[in-house]
């Protein structure tokens, strides 16, 4: 959908009379499985250009297929505004799903019953940040929209869940070297002051670990890309 539901959509999805085009607040997850409960229980059959091999579902998109749609399309959500998705709360991407599938919920506690959402700046136009909604009570001002989007099949391809440890320390410790340990030791030499390399070199180490310490603070190299093929 190219604009979230109107409360009209949503009653008629409901089977409910009345005609309102006024955006669908006050949303939960009642009237959400509902909405799409309706919708996957035929309405698919009747949508031209589906393939028919492909497994289909109506839901409200993944922060993925919401990102690129907006990207491609446009998806015009107003200031103050905040949309639920599909995917359930998390701290990070590690672990995420790479082929835009819905992220489940895999902890422990009141976070279930919470959903991710995209939520719009409250003064300037097109400015987003990734948010939460409790669906176990109706929030005003929350909208949504539905997406038909093929059901992933298989064993999903994810964001790895922890940083290639072993790399980074090479790189430390390279960066440590080049940047900090040999400067350290070269500047004496350069300056007349050699003897001062055999004599001083328990602070010349020192100073040199902490000179490659602090550039970590500014810079290092870019860790590689895992693309979807590589995972």
């Amino acid at each position: 959908m190219d604009a979230p539901l109107t409360n009209g959509q949503a009653r008629m999805l409901q089977g409910q009379d009345g005609e309102d085009d006024s955006s669908l607040f006050n949303i939960d997850a009642g009237a959400l499985k509902h909405i799409m409960g309706a919708c996957n229980d035929g309405a698919l059959s009747s949508v031209q250009g589906l393939d028919s091999d492909v497994q289909w579902e109506v839901r409200c998109p993944s922060e993925a297929e919401w990102r690129c749609a907006d990207s491609a399309i446009g998806l015009g959500l107003e200031k103050k505004q905040i949309e639920v998705l599909a995917d359930a709360v998390n701290s990070n991407y590690r672990g995420a799903m790479m082929d835009g599938r819905p992220r489940r919920f895999e902890g422990l506690g009141p976070m279930a019953l919470h959903r991710a959402a995209i939520e719009t700046h409250p003064s300037k136009e097109g400015i987003t940040a990734l948010s939460s909604v409790p669906l176990d009570r109706p929030i005003a001002g929350v909208v949504a929209r539905l997406v038909i989007t093929p059901i992933r099949q298989g064993a999903p391809k994810r964001v790895p869940e922890s940083a290639d440890m072993a790399a980074n320390i090479r790189t430390e410790l390279v960066c440590t070297l080049l940047l900090g340990v040999i400067p350290s030791f070269t500047i004496p030499v350069l300056r007349g002051m050699g003897d001062y390399v055999q004599s001083g070199w328990a602070n010349l180490l020192f100073g040199g670990l902490c000179a490659g310490f602090v550039t970590g603070a500014f810079w290092r190299p870019r860790r590689p890309t895992i693309t979807y093929d590589e995972s």
